[in-house]
């Protein structure tokens, strides 16, 4: 089994890195259903127990993927499974987005058919995608709170939630966790969100500790995107940013080469050395669309890293080094942890 780790005071213990099922449905192109569904079983059998969707990857399909997973996986792993949501997206047929619905009665609803497609009666941590502009938090925290105390929620999360908005939901309600973007490209939470959590004792699964793949060490320069990959649309990714931020990941590659480890280990490897130091309060989130990559991941359990590795690290991709923005413009402007 693999080493644990609490999400905050008040969450569950689970494993120290959970599966983002993200890519197997959503923004990263097709993907195949049948190794998805092998992947999420190698995940369990490996002793991983928190698995990461949304409501609106794939406007559901996520959960239904999941449902399958768990429903076709042994009775045990399945029973360790936690699952954790997100809600709040509008979607268009198209596909587009159209912002965030906070309020406590579509809180209410979300959960009603997340509940459907799931095929269970409760879910274990449940968190707004967004902070919603126009709601305050504390009434969709307040929603959730009524939800726990039904017996439908167990946890309540949030994401991409700023200092002084933690705060406020905290005042409400207990928070698990504050699931928020940290790598070694994107360290934005590290001036007050990071603390603020650690004062209230909330902990952090963080997501895109691959940054989208792109400091996986398997992107290269050349790769071509398929259609409906939002990575065609990510900053990061573009013209110049993509060579510079690659020119990082080639100096990572020579640290990586020194341990023996590969690219992918080692940052994920550095996002787990965050935590242990406060409490091990920090659980990165892989979005392993196969059972390779997924080994992969895995293996960052078993690196080591020392003081001098740590700084090699940091000199190979010092804070700040990231050319170009985490999503695009229009996406940014809806982050509350960015402003």
């Amino acid at each position: 089994m693999l080493p644990t780790r609490p999400l905050g005071t008040t969450g569950p213990r689970v494993s120290a890195l959970g599966l983002g099922c993200m890519g197997m449905s959503a923004l990263y192109g097709a993907a195949d259903r049948a190794e998805s569904i092998a992947t999420i079983h190698a995940a369990l059998d490996a002793g991983v127990t928190l698995l990461d969707t949304g409501d609106f990857y794939g406007m559901g399909h996520n959960e239904l993927l999941i449902n399958e997973a768990l429903r076709t996986a042994p009775a045990a792993a399945r029973e360790r499974a936690l699952t954790s949501v997100k809600f709040g997206a509008m979607r268009t047929v198209e596909g587009g987005f159209g912002g965030i619905d906070g309020r406590p009665e579509a809180v209410r609803n979300f959960l009603a058919y997340s509940l459907q497609r799931l095929g269970t009666d409760h879910i274990d941590i449940y968190r707004i995608a967004r902070v919603d502009p126009d709601v305050p938090i504390e009434e969709t925290v307040g929603a959730l709170a009524e939800l726990v105390e039904a017996g439908h929620v167990r946890y309540i999360g949030l994401s991409e939630a700023g200092a002084d908005t933690l705060r406020r939901a905290a005042a409400v309600a207990p928070i698990s966790d504050l699931q928020i973007e940290y790598s070694l490209l994107s360290r934005g939470i590290e001036e007050k969100i990071l603390p603020t959590a650690r004062e209230l004792g909330i902990g952090i699964t963080a997501y895109g500790v691959l940054s989208r793949g792109l400091i996986s060490g398997h992107f290269a320069r050349d790769r071509a995107l398929a259609p409906g990959d939002f990575r065609g649309m990510s900053p990061r990714f573009q013209g110049e940013n993509l060579d510079r931020n690659l020119g990082l990941v080639d100096r990572l590659r020579a640290v990586a080469g020194a341990k023996g480890v590969t690219v992918a280990q080692t940052a994920i490897a550095w996002v787990l050395a965050q935590g242990p130091r406060h409490g091990a309060d920090i659980v990165p989130l892989v979005g392993a669309r196969t059972r390779e990559r997924l080994a992969e991941s895995l293996g960052a359990l078993d690196v080591t890293l020392d003081a001098a590795d740590l700084a090699a690290i940091e000199a190979a991709v010092p804070a700040g080094a990231a050319a170009g923005e985490r999503y695009p413009e229009s996406q940014m402007a809806h982050l509350d942890s960015e402003r």
